[in-house]
């Protein structure tokens, strides 16, 4: 009994001690202070059950099933998301924009979504029906809507000695983190039974309902806040902020300014890289394993080169300057290109490694750049608009490369390729872009309503 005593003492100590060196690592330089430290650990919440049920989903629709019959699952699964994604750009956006005081209710209602999405699915998801995709289908709208949110909300709870690089860095640092630590206890739960981890995230999501209520009430702030008109015409130095309504325009996102678009079109680029490598990669290893490797060693490897590369992106983007984000974002888009030619041409398993980590890495880090643009570029005004509509386009890109990926043969060489031509004809482009602006300081202002 004594020895079981000091045990538990020891453990809570070690428990506690963590707890607070967590508290103090995300409270650091002011962001305790602002409001930005709850958001942190509401993200990393957000993380840590968007993985249980990643985890739950991943043994049901991908690895229960032959792989034909899981191409065609998780193909479906991919049609039916491309629905509401299509309906979140040109909807989330300006409800946000209507209804800029409830932006922690909509992050609560989020999390209570998913809470009950994940509570339904653990007493279906034994038998893997298409009962199981509309939940499924719930639960990825909710998280997506969750993360246009978050990324409106961040530059609000912005400390005075963080750049906004800098904090979405922290915040995505500490998404990742609660990332891995849950596949590992997704993993866990998923041996009691395949509807355990979906119970965990049930707990998950319910506490982070109640934190999201704990934010500060800036986050709920729109003083001075305008929507912003997306103009087709491209508008040159002499553009600035109209106060009048503007004229019914065709709708896109260039009067955010020419380096905004630039990096948009790089990041859409990128990020249809790293969906399609998602799918095709998964696929491919589990019917034709690389190096000898079991399957399920072989998708390991892979995830843990690109979780690696995506925090290494994260940790590098706290270093980037204040100016240059257009030729980060661009040296970013050039790199994966690179390797992941260079994967088509010697494919193996160092090139796959390689591409994963790579691609992780570009993502991230040129993500942090675009945020920096339309900090620096787009007025606090609009800017909430502004990141409603990147969000939605960075996520439309990457159900799209993930719908190639599965609709491609398995074949490696033919699928990097392929992946490698799309993403370099995008590079051509936003070089040329990148030529005639110049990298010059002072791009014009959006234009608002």
């Amino acid at each position: 009994m004594r020895t079981a005593s000091a045990a538990g003492v020891r453990t809570g100590k070690v428990v506690h001690g963590t707890g607070r060196r967590i508290r103090r690592a995300t409270s650091a330089e002011g962001a305790g202070e602002s409001g930005l430290a709850k958001l942190i650990e509401l993200h990393a919440l957000n993380s840590f059950g968007d993985m249980l049920i990643t985890v739950a989903l991943a043994s049901t629709i991908f690895f229960s099933v032959p792989t034909g019959e899981a191409r065609g699952r998780v193909a479906l699964y991919l049609l039916i998301t491309m629905a509401p994604f299509a309906l979140l750009a040109p909807v989330v956006g300006p409800l946000l924009d209507r209804l800029p005081h409830g932006r922690r209710a909509a992050m609560a209602t989020s999390m209570l979504a998913r809470a009950v999405l994940a509570w339904t699915m653990a007493g279906v998801i034994s038998g893997g029906g298409l009962a199981l995709y509309p939940e499924a289908l719930g639960v990825l709208v909710a998280s997506k809507a969750y993360g246009v949110v978050r990324s409106v909300v961040v530059p609000r709870l912005l400390p005075s000695r963080l750049s906004l690089v800098k904090a979405n860095s922290r915040v995505t640092l500490a998404g990742l983190l609660a990332t891995g630590v849950a596949a590992g206890v997704g993993g866990l739960l998923h041996l009691i039974g395949p509807g355990w981890p979906l119970r965990g995230a049930f707990l998950v999501f319910v506490i982070g309902t109640l934190l999201a209520f704990h934010l500060p009430h800036e986050v709920d702030s729109a003083k001075g806040e305008q929507r912003a008109v997306l103009h087709a015409e491209v508008h040159g130095e002499g553009s600035h902020l109209i106060q009048h309504k503007a004229p019914p325009v065709k709708a896109s996102l260039r009067t955010v300014g020419p380096s905004v678009v630039l990096a948009l079109r790089a990041m859409a680029a990128m990020k249809w890289l790293v969906g399609f490598l998602v799918f095709f990669l998964a696929f491919l290893l589990r019917s034709e394993p690389i190096g000898g490797l079991r399957p399920t060693v072989a998708l390991g490897v892979v995830a843990l080169a690109a979780g690696t590369g995506n925090a290494l992106g994260s940790v590098l983007g706290s270093w980037l300057r204040t100016r240059g984000q257009e030729a980060t974002v661009t040296v970013m888009l050039l790199l994966a290109t690179l390797v992941t030619a260079a994967a088509a041409l010697w494919y193996g398993v160092l090139t796959v490694v390689l591409v994963a980590g790579v691609a992780g890495m570009a993502a991230s880090l040129g993500k942090l750049a675009q945020d920096a643009l339309i900090q620096r570029d787009v007025p606090e005004a609009v800017r909430t608009s502004a990141f409603a509509r990147s969000e939605t386009l960075m996520q439309l890109s990457w159900v799209a490369g993930g719908g190639v990926g599965i609709l491609l043969p398995l074949n490696g060489v033919l699928g990097l390729s392929i992946a490698a031509g799309v993403v370099g004809v995008m590079l051509l482009w936003t070089a040329r872009s990148l030529l005639r602006l110049g990298l010059r300081r002072h791009p014009a202002a959006p234009r608002v309503a």
